[in-house]
C-alpha cells in the first residue's frame, strides 16, 4: 500500500479549454512562448488562440520557435538563451510531446550556469545538482504521447555522444496544464498513432514494473482501456472529438501513473534507437520493439497476472494467459496500420543490436531496474535483432 506522489500541476483537461487560459493566475507577465521549428500551431489557429488568451491575461510573449522532433541540447541553450536575453519570467510550452519535454530543461537552464549536461545523470552527464529554480512552466499540449505536460521530465538528445537521456527535477513540474483534444484534431493518421502508442506504452510498462503500486495500477488500466478503445477511431478520423478526448486522457493520466512508479527498459532501448537516428519518430521505435519486448516477459512469466489484466482492459473479456497480451497488442497495432514499421527504413542495421544494448544500460540504465525480472546486454540485443525488420 505504499506509494510516494508529488503533484503539483492544476491541470485543466476537457473540449475548449484553452478558452480559460487566459482567466488563469499565470506565473508571471513576460512569456517565452516556446514552439516547434513546423507550422501546424501557426496553420491551424492555435498559436493566435493562445496569443488572444495572454493578451486577455495582460501577458507579453517572445516566440521561440527552434524545438525539433528527439530535441537536442543546442536548441534547449539557444531557447534558454532567448529567455535569459528577453528577461522572461515563465516557459509557455504550446506543443506535442519534445516541445514539452524541452520546456523542462528550458526552464532549468534559462536560470542555471553552465551547458545542459553538466546536470543530466547518465551517460557522459556530470550529475550536479541545480543551483537555482528553474522559470515556471505553463503547458498547453496538442498531441497525446509523452504525459510530459503534467509532470517534470524531458527526454533530451545529445548528437555529438549519441545519447539520449531523461533529465528532471521535481522542482521543475508545471504549475499549470492545458489538455484540450479540440487541438488535437489535425495531427496527421501515423502520428496520432505513434504518439498514442508511446502513451499506451507508458501505462503498460507502469503495469510490469516491479514498482507498480496500489494506486498506479487501476490509473493504468483506465488509461489502457480508453486508448485500445479508441486510438484506432482517433486514427481513422481525425475529427472524432471522442476518440480524440479518450485517448488525451490515456496520454495525460500516463503522466500520472509515472510520478507514482516507472517505466522500464523499453523506454530506454528506443533512446537508444533514436540517438543514433534522429529521424526516427519515438512512437514508432516503440511500436518496432515492442511485440518482442513483451514476449520477452511473457516467455519468464515474470508478471503473468499483469499481463492478463492488460489483455482484459483491452478488449479480451475472456482473457486468461498472458500471451494473450501479445494478441491484443498486435491486433491494435494492425487496428492502427502500423504492425509493419521497419528499423531499415530508418537505417538501423543488424549489426547495431549490441551496440543499442549497452546504450541503452549506459544512459538510461535506472529504467532497468524497474523490469519484472533480470535482463541482460544479451537479452536486450536479442530482442532488437528479433524485432528487426
Amino acid at each position: 500500500m505504499e506509494f510516494n506522489l508529488f503533484t503539483p500541476t492544476k491541470l485543466l483537461f476537457g473540449r475548449g479549454k484553452l478558452n480559460e487560459l487566459g482567466k488563469q493566475e499565470l506565473p508571471g507577465k513576460k512569456a517565452l512562448l516556446l514552439i516547434s521549428n513546423g507550422k501546424s500551431v501557426k496553420m491551424n489557429g492555435t498559436l493566435d488562440r493562445v496569443a488572444t488568451q495572454l493578451d486577455k491575461a495582460g501577458v507579453a510573449y517572445v516566440i521561440c520557435n527552434n524545438i525539433h522532433e528527439n530535441p537536442s541540447k543546442e536548441v534547449v541553450m539557444e531557447a534558454a538563451f532567448c529567455a535569459k536575453e528577453n528577461v522572461c519570467d515563465f516557459i509557455l510550452a504550446l506543443g506535442g510531446g519534445a516541445v514539452l519535454d524541452s520546456a523542462v530543461a528550458v526552464s532549468a537552464m534559462a536560470t542555471n550556469p553552465g551547458d545542459l549536461w553538466d546536470y543530466v545523470c547518465g551517460g557522459t552527464g556530470k550529475a550536479q545538482l541545480l543551483q537555482y529554480p528553474g522559470l515556471p512552466i505553463v503547458t498547453i499540449a496538442t498531441t497525446s504521447g509523452t504525459g510530459s505536460e503534467i509532470n517534470c521530465w524531458g527526454v533530451i538528445s545529445n548528437r555529438e555522444t549519441n545519447e539520449k537521456i531523461g533529465f528532471g527535477n521535481p522542482n521543475l513540474n508545471p504549475v499549470l496544464a492545458i489538455v484540450d483534444p479540440e487541438l488535437m484534431r489535425t495531427v496527421p493518421a501515423k502520428y496520432t498513432a505513434y504518439q498514442g502508442f508511446d502513451a499506451l506504452f507508458h501505462n503498460t510498462e507502469v503495469m510490469i514494473s516491479r514498482f507498480v503500486n496500489v494506486l498506479s495500477e487501476p490509473i493504468a488500466l483506465s488509461a489502457i482501456e480508453n486508448i485500445a478503445k479508441h486510438l484506432p477511431r482517433a486514427v481513422k478520423n481525425g475529427d472524432d472529438i471522442e476518440a480524440r478526448e479518450a485517448v488525451a486522457y490515456g496520454s495525460t493520466i500516463a503522466g500520472l501513473t509515472m510520478q507514482l512508479n516507472s517505466t522500464t527498459a523499453e523506454h530506454s532501448m528506443e533512446h537508444a534507437m533514436s540517438a543514433y537516428h534522429y529521424d526516427l519518430p519515438h512512437g514508432a521505435g516503440l511500436i518496432m520493439i515492442s511485440n518482442e519486448f513483451y514476449r520477452f516477459f511473457v516467455e519468464k512469466h515474470a508478471c503473468d497476472g499483469q499481463f492478463v489484466k492488460m489483455a482484459r482492459a483491452m478488449g479480451m473479456k475472456d482473457a486468461s494467459k498472458p500471451e494473450d497480451f501479445l494478441t491484443a497488442l498486435a491486433e491494435l497495432q494492425k487496428a492502427c496500420g502500423v504492425d509493419n514499421l521497419k528499423m531499415s527504413d530508418y537505417g538501423i542495421k543488424k549489426e547495431e543490436c549490441m551496440t543499442l544494448a549497452r546504450n541503452a544500460r549506459e544512459t538510461m540504465g535506472g529504467l532497468f531496474t524497474a523490469n519484472p525480472c533480470e535482463m541482460t546486454d544479451e537479452d536486450c540485443a536479442g530482442i532488437f535483432e528479433r524485432a528487426y525488420k
